[in-house]
């Protein structure tokens, strides 16, 4: 199996690179060597690689700095997949293209299946909410596996800043009010893997868009607690009490939705498989 990956530096991109190596040649590459603002570069490179399989972990994620560069996050989440979505069904090959929770506005106070209507708070969500609909407008063979609170101990995120923060102040202050999946990156690669594990025809007979998260969900405030729960080295932290805040309580450029923790239900019943307890994946994630 020829699998071409876009993306191989971030935090998803990094693992999927070791995941999946025991299935074939992994052409992996990231910018600049893959610009997803340049579509003829884009074209270029899937035409180069003649893949079975496409696996796009690209994507703009600067949520706050998103909303003062707009056209810059259209072209990487919106343009670019449909890009690679055209390529892939001209070629016969199947795109497999992550999105997010945050092509939701929250409001729903439950969670979100795959038949809700998103409408997205921020330019991040809204563009990754393009990306979407371009690769559905393209069609052909493709899974749009919508994750949530993706972090990883390699960058930074929240798991890091938590760790960090406790080593450096008294008290932390955490939203009780925002609720998301945390899930683990090396996680959603293993079960990206497992995925093609089965074949370009198994995948073929059940395109489609899902969601793909830890199992559970868990206000900010409960994520950080549980973090400093499970901290390897606790003898380092400082910090004596997390206090219960608002999101409200922390303005920034671009709003979030309040409760954007995804149901995964869909992707269990065609699939077979689940992301573990988002607890237990900390867990391990931290050992």
């Amino acid at each position: 199996m020829n699998l071409l990956l876009l993306g191989c530096t971030g935090q998803l991109g990094w693992e999927l690179q070791r995941c999946l190596q025991p299935l074939g040649a992994v052409a992996a590459c990231d910018y600049p060597k893959i610009n997803m603002a340049d579509a003829a570069g884009i074209r270029k490179k899937v035409r180069e690689c003649q893949p079975d399989v496409i696996i796009n972990a690209t994507a703009y994620t600067a949520v706050d700095k998103a909303e003062s560069q707009p056209e810059l996050a259209e072209a990487i989440n919106g343009r670019g997949p449909g890009v690679l979505a055209e390529e892939a069904r001209r070629q016969k090959t199947v795109l497999i293209h992550y999105s997010t929770d945050y092509v939701f506005d929250g409001m729903k106070n439950k969670l979100y299946v795959e038949s809700d209507s998103p409408n997205p708070l921020n330019v991040y969500g809204a563009t990754k909410l393009h990306g979407e609909q371009a690769v559905l407008q393209v069609g052909g063979d493709y899974l749009i596996l919508r994750t949530s609170c993706v972090y990883s101990l390699r960058q930074g995120g929240f798991v890091n800043k938590v760790l960090e923060w406790a080593r450096q102040q008294d008290t932390l202050r955490m939203a009780t009010d925002q609720f998301g999946n945390p899930t683990w990156c090396r996680m959603l690669a293993e079960i990206t893997a497992q995925l093609l594990t089965r074949g370009v025809a198994y995948i073929r007979d059940r395109t489609g868009l899902y969601h793909l998260a830890g199992d559970g969900f868990a206000s900010r405030y409960e994520w950080a607690k549980t973090i400093l729960e499970f901290d390897p080295k606790k003898n380092e932290q400082i910090v004596t009490g997390v206090i219960p805040a608002l999101t409200a309580d922390f303005p920034t450029p671009a709003h979030r939705p309040l409760f954007s923790a995804l149901d995964c239900t869909h992707f269990f019943n065609t699939f077979g498989l689940q992301l573990p307890d988002w607890k237990v994946a900390l867990q391990l994630a931290l050992q």
